[in-house]
């Protein structure tokens, strides 16, 4: 596996999943998800991917907190899992990665949500995402 937005995918993908499974169940659920993919990812893309989604694990309590302020009138309980987990990714990406431009987090997000989301993802995940960016 090469590239960023693949990556991305990934680490998108087990966020979503850790909304369903505890911890100590997402090592079970990771090694899973692996195993099933269609294209397989080299080991190296792999401990990547895992250490991506740890990090971001490691900020939900400030990313939940700032997206729920950012999401005017949404409280995180009625987001769609899809969108609550692209969001995530994307707050992280936005307020804790450097190497990511807040432009790029945005476009990669809105493109993701149209991939997995409902009708609207993409217009809701931007709408939010747009109030990092100023």
């Amino acid at each position: 596996m090469t590239g960023r937005s693949a990556i991305r995918e990934n680490v998108f993908v087990l966020l979503f999943e850790s909304l369903f499974n505890s911890g100590e169940e997402m090592e079970a659920q990771s090694l899973y998800y692996f195993d099933g993919l269609e294209h397989p990812v080299d080991e190296e893309s792999t401990v990547y991917i895992e250490q991506r989604f740890h990090a971001v694990e490691d900020k939900l309590p400030e990313i939940d907190k700032l997206i729920e302020e950012k999401s005017s009138g949404w409280k995180i309980s009625r987001i769609g899992k899809v969108e609550f987990s692209i969001l995530r990714l994307a707050v992280y990406e936005i307020m804790f990665d450097d190497e990511v431009p807040v432009g790029v987090a945005i476009n990669e997000a809105v493109e993701l949500a149209k991939k997995y989301g409902q009708d609207q993802a993409g217009s809701f995940v931007n709408g939010v995402l747009a109030k990092f960016a100023g």
